[in-house]
């Protein structure tokens, strides 16, 4: 029959540990002590400085370690209000400063001096264009999701009323066709671009649809478009990059306005659903 055969209390700090001996007889067994009474002995904190031996820590280099990028912000705003505040502004008699026209001049006396070659890009835009639209109109009809319709809505309106307030001279330089769209060489809207915006548009739709090598596709086209439009005069920099952020931007707002006129569907998709099986899209 198994017996105890002594018993040993020793007191270790605040915890009281016990020591047992287990004997069948031939052999002699010590029992695992029992855990400490006070749980909380068991959460270790990790080792840190001696008390006093702090390392100071200013406020400033933990904010750009928590927050590095609002602070790099922070430093662009304080070198842009530099270069703003100090620039020589452009005389009313001169055209535009684009930075765009200015990296792309070799290019564009090339293009200039190749008439067929202009042609045929501005037919390739124009064949990218009216991908684009053929898209959008597909995902309305086919698939049942008019949120990419509503953000080329929204945007071609915006752009309509922008484009009458503020009428931007048109480039020196510029290299039309009668293949670019709009076909026909017929006048239209500098700012913005909705060339780069429509493509945007679709090239978010497809990444929600999971049409990640479309979309790649759209993003590639997109970019060699704007650069064609450089060259070609066709825009500013600055009309492709707000149309890039517009794309963006009314992409966004058809989401919320498709959210608010349609709840259920929304609430579908949220609980896991498949997109195209609730068309919250």
């Amino acid at each position: 029959m198994p017996q105890i055969k002594h018993r040993v209390i020793t007191g270790a700090g605040d915890a009281t540990m016990a020591s047992f001996t287990y004997s069948t007889g031939a052999t002699a067994f010590p029992l695992r002590p029992p855990p400490p009474a006070n749980t909380d002995d068991l959460l270790l904190e990790p080792p840190g400085p001696p008390p006093g031996k702090e390392t100071p820590t200013s406020p400033v280099s933990m904010l750009f370690r928590n927050h590095p990028l609002p602070c790099l912000f922070a430093l662009s705003l304080l070198f842009f209000m530099a270069v703003e505040y100090t620039l020589a502004m452009v005389p009313p008699t001169s055209p535009p400063f684009d930075i765009g026209f200015l990296l792309t001049e070799g290019l564009h006396e090339i293009l200039a001096g190749k008439p067929a070659v202009n042609s045929f890009m501005a037919g390739v835009n124009t064949a990218f264009v009216g991908a684009q639209a053929a898209y959008i109109l597909w995902v309305l009809v086919v698939e049942g999701r008019p949120r990419p319709t509503v953000a080329a809505l929204f945007m071609f309106t915006c752009r309509g009323v922008l484009g009458c307030a503020t009428q931007l001279p048109l480039p020196q330089g510029y290299l039309g066709s009668g293949v670019d769209f709009p076909v026909g060489n017929v006048s239209f809207f500098l700012f913005f671009s909705g060339h780069v915006a429509g493509a945007v548009i679709a090239s978010l739709d497809m990444r929600r649809m999971n049409r990640q090598r479309l979309a790649w596709a759209f993003d590639a086209l997109n970019a060699m478009q704007a650069l064609r439009l450089l060259i070609s005069r066709g825009h500013y920099t600055i009309d492709l990059a707000v149309g890039a952020g517009a794309g963006i931007l009314f992409d966004y707002l058809a989401g919320m306005y498709h959210s608010y006129k349609i709840p259920a569907a929304s609430d579908a998709c949220k609980s896991g659903r498949p997109c195209c099986g609730c068309r919250c899209k």
